[in-house]
């Protein structure tokens, strides 16, 4: 359960109209779920217990860093944001499109540090395309418009109840939703602070003769007051060749002449003349921005999407160009201000504002999603806090996986049972007790994670009369109860049927969805001419060769086990066999060596706390080509199994390629 309730706004009490123009919004809202959105946003933002998993950068100072990563999900963020009193600039936020699609990540096996040598040792290079890899879902973006539209809602109003007054706020949307979302946020940020559509062109591989080719996403700004930040001088656009034609020419004593209103000559200076004085007289911007090297900007921006050579990929579905994020940071904030992302997904906005010398605030409920942000942001030598959201329920990766994982720890369930809608999860199918209907709230909507009355009025007076299965009992799991014995009594007096509604406590299966892996290593003490040592001391290669009498320490990874990667690498073996004998082909599995080394993507030691907050002192990463990342580092080596380190180890993490952490006490 929540620790307690933060109010939207202040002073928003039962029956007080939360927004200036009321009746519009029930209007848009008025769809079935429509009564619990009200019912959440006068209970307020549900604010949980925060546990600081990480710093990451400069820790010698002791102070705790301004820039944030999040474990959560945006609601809870902006819960604590509110109860810590910190308010963000500028919000660009790209949340599912509803788009129906499912997006997947690309899973790739490491080079066995065994193989690795030789191929280093006949000095050849990686080939990408002979990498073996399967795909893992990251999230489904498959909503019913209705519960897509009442999710953003609620999302609008936290992310604005922790926006300064000077803020603006991006929001990224396609075709798909978008000009349902325009509506919300004309009621959420009012019509008067809408201030422009950006259009983002870019080429696509979509090649049709039917139709247009779409090629563009909407991006809707909206400010929160007449005090938002525009800095137009920072993102000039070059001159076209039409611009040059109309606005400039050079005179015949060889200095140019810029045309002003109407085309005739206003001034005759030298480029880079501009001067205060000339800014009093020649007050037109288009004088103005030619002598401050450009054209103003526009409302659509061609730039493309990232390619697979691209050296800013991360390997993270729907990654956005640092080129798009730049022009918005350098246009809405200055320097120093807080710029937050709550879908942070691949983290290109906490990238680019701690590069443009901005805070940020990176949120996403995703551990994938974390783990690439922070990793990103250790290569940019930022600094920065690792927390999570403890609301009790601990995800598998990301809400997708979770669900996905949950079909097979509840005991007996089927799904696709006739009679039943989709509302149900499955059902257990009893032989005393005949059918059970299963309801499980899905952990992607943040609107059913608390059992309440709304929510349960429709499972005994719409859910229940509709099945067409013979049930006499049905199980409804909860994460959080509003009011339990409330809910009691409503069930009392309100079920009509003679069904038995057993209620269950989610967290105690969700609990088992947190696998750990197996490892075994031998640690080892080095000592005098070292060749190679790393850590946060800085030592390099350089420096130990020269030094007579060093002492190190040494872990080996000998063996490291994952049961859940090895089921998962089986099924993509059975399913590439069987599709390769349905079309004559071979098909040349994935194997996994004796050692199961080329499962691991992180290796790091902890040499300050043995519990609690993980500090990092030396860590190496090791990319899909097999080359190591030393401390956030690249180089041209290749894994050789081991760590080294300066000082004594007291814990290890080790993370596989998909993203499951494991940390031992040594």
């Amino acid at each position: 359960m929540p620790i307690k309730y933060i109010p939207y706004f202040p002073n928003t009490v039962e029956g007080q109209a939360i927004l200036d123009n009321i009746t519009r919004t029930q209007r848009v809202l008025r769809y079935r779920e429509n009564n619990k959105v009200y019912d959440r946003i006068k209970r307020g933002m549900p604010y949980y217990e925060v546990e600081a998993l990480e710093t990451v950068g400069d820790t010698s100072t002791g102070s705790v860093p301004d820039n944030l990563v999040i474990r959560g999900e945006c609601i809870a963020a902006c819960a604590y944001l509110k109860e810590q009193g910190i308010k963000v600039d500028l919000v660009y936020i790209d949340p599912p499109f509803a788009s129906g699609a499912d997006y997947a990540k690309k899973v790739y096996l490491r080079k066995n540090p065994k193989l690795a040598e030789k191929i280093a040792a006949a000095e050849q290079e990686m080939d990408l395309d002979e990498m073996k890899a399967f795909e893992e879902k990251m999230y489904g973006d498959i909503w019913k418009k209705e519960d897509y539209l009442n999710w953003m809602y609620e999302n609008l109003m936290a992310i604005k109840s922790v926006m300064s007054d000077n803020a603006s706020i991006y929001l990224h949307l396609d075709w798909h939703i978008s000009h349902y979302v325009k509506i919300l946020m004309d009621e959420v940020f009012g019509e008067d602070n809408f201030l422009n559509e950006v259009i983002w062109c870019y080429s696509s591989m979509q090649k049709s003769k039917n139709n247009w080719n779409r090629k563009h996403d909407n991006i809707f700004v909206y400010n929160k007051s007449e005090k938002w930040i525009f800095n137009a001088l920072e993102v000039l656009e070059e001159y076209n060749d039409d611009y040059e034609k109309r606005f400039k020419y050079e005179d015949e004593n060889g200095k140019y002449m810029i045309r002003g209103k109407g085309g005739s000559a206003s001034s005759i200076h030298s480029q880079g003349d501009l001067t205060p004085e000339h800014e009093l007289k020649y007050p037109d911007w288009t004088y103005r921005q030619y002598f401050t090297g450009g054209a103003l900007p526009k409302d659509w921006w061609d730039l493309d999407f990232l390619n697979s050579n691209s050296k800013e990929k991360v390997d993270y579905s729907t990654q956005k160009p640092e080129a798009l994020l730049q022009r918005i940071i350098k246009a809405s904030s200055d320097r120093g201000m807080v710029v937050a992302d709550f879908f942070g997904g691949s983290g290109v906005t906490a990238k680019v504002a701690n590069d443009l010398g901005r805070k940020f605030i990176h949120v996403d409920i995703g551990i994938n999603s974390i783990q690439t942000v922070r990793d990103r942001l250790k290569e940019a030598k930022a600094h920065f806090q690792i927390l999570e959201i403890k609301d009790g329920v601990s995800l598998f990766r990301n809400p997708q996986q979770t669900m996905d994982k949950l079909k097979t720890l509840i005991p007996g369930l089927l799904q696709g049972i006739e009679g039943m809608s989709k509302f149900w999860f499955g059902a257990i199918v009893h032989s005393k007790e005949g059918t059970i209907p299963v309801y499980v709230p899905n952990l992607l909507n943040t609107q059913e994670k608390v059992l309440d009355i709304p929510a349960m009025n429709t499972i005994i007076n719409q859910e229940l009369q509709n099945l067409e299965v013979h049930a006499k009992k049905i199980i409804v799991y909860y994460i959080d109860i509003d009011d339990p014995k409330a809910l009691e009594k409503f069930i009392k007096d309100n079920n009509a049927t003679e069904i038995e509604v057993e209620l269950r406590d989610l967290k105690n299966l969700l609990h088992e969805v947190v696998f750990e892996d197996i490892i075994t290593f031998n640690l080892s003490v080095l000592s005098e001419n070292l060749s190679e040592l790393s850590g946060e001391d800085g030592l390099t290669t350089k420096d130990t060769k020269n030094a007579q009498s060093t002492q190190g320490y040494e872990i080996e990874i000998t063996q490291f086990t994952s049961d859940r990667l090895i089921h998962k690498i089986n099924e993509f073996n059975q399913k590439g066999n069987l599709q390769s004998l349905a079309k004559g082909k071979s098909f040349n599995p994935i194997n996994i060596s004796e050692e199961g080394l080329e499962l691991i993507e992180l290796i790091a030691l902890d040499c300050e706390n043995s519990e609690g907050q993980w500090h990092s002192s030396t860590e190496i990463k090791i990319d899909k080509l097999g080359y190591v990342i030393t401390n956030g580092v690249k180089s041209k080596n290749f894994w050789d199994g081991k760590i080294i380190s300066h000082k004594k180890p007291l814990r290890i993490k080790v993370r596989n390629i998909s993203g499951d952490e494991t940390i031992k006490t040594l």
